[in-house]
């Protein structure tokens, strides 16, 4: 099992105010699974998100990444096990603007000390897999959303991490070029990635086998398969606003 997630809760105090962002929550992702978090904003899937990217630990409860109780690591021990086996797609891309595409894929290799051919060499094969390695000399202002995207999607894969955790990486895209970055990440899952998808759009979820339906820091229900689909359909058959 790649994570193990058990009886996991997070609590945040603001001033006097103890917000319950995550409630017992369980459950786990094999390894080669595309699992979609879905849920309306305040109902914890971005804590969850966070706690399985290792950028933040849990109240109380356990996770497990590939083998490794994750909520007692020191400091250094979490970063290197995020920087190994953790890749990060984001919605606003967080890429440095300073730099060109193949200097931003270039990042994360940088910090795990990575000699500078090789490097490249895996910075031009992530580029090639997401159809830009003919742009990369360029910087992130001379791309379009979908094409920085892309590029935030090579950086997450050239570390060759474990998983690909995903928040709401089609948000700031069109409908068309979203559905292309959804189909980039079917394509890398069809290949053996592990992806999980944090999304508050339905029509996004149906691209995942699974989905884990949340609601107030808790797990609401999941489903998979057939019945993901009739919720697609079930929510396009209910009136616009």
């Amino acid at each position: 099992m790649l994570v193990e997630i058990k009886d996991i809760s997070r609590e945040y105090t603001m001033g006097e105010t103890v917000v319950k962002a995550l409630q017992g929550v369980s459950f786990a992702v094999e390894r080669g699974e595309f699992v979609a978090i879905m849920g309306p904003s305040g109902s914890g899937k971005s804590t969850l998100m966070h706690l399985l990217g290792c950028l933040d630990r849990p109240t109380s409860g356990r996770y497990c990444l590939d083998g490794t109780a994750v909520e007692n690591l020191p400091d250094k021990e979490l970063s290197r096990l995020r920087n190994h086996k953790v890749g990060f797609v984001f919605q606003t891309f967080n890429l440095i603007s300073q730099l060109t595409v193949s200097e931003n894929v270039e990042v994360p290799l940088i910090y795990m000390g990575m000699e500078r051919l090789q490097r490249q060499i895996l910075c031009t094969q992530m580029l090639r897999a997401v159809g830009l390695e003919h742009r990369a000399k360029h910087r992130s202002n001379e791309l379009s959303g979908g094409e920085n995207q892309r590029v935030a999607i090579a950086r997450a894969l050239v570390t060759q991490p474990d998983i690909i955790l995903a928040d709401e990486p089609t948000g700031n895209l069109d409908t068309k070029t979203g559905n292309e970055i959804m189909a980039i990440l079917q394509d890398l899952n069809q290949r053996g990635t592990t992806i999980v998808l944090v999304t508050h759009e339905i029509a996004k979820a149906k691209w995942a086998r699974r989905l884990i339906h949340m609601q107030d820091g808790k797990i609401l229900r999941e489903l998979a398969g057939a019945e993901i689909q009739r919720l697609v359909d079930l929510f396009q058959e209910l009136p616009q606003a």
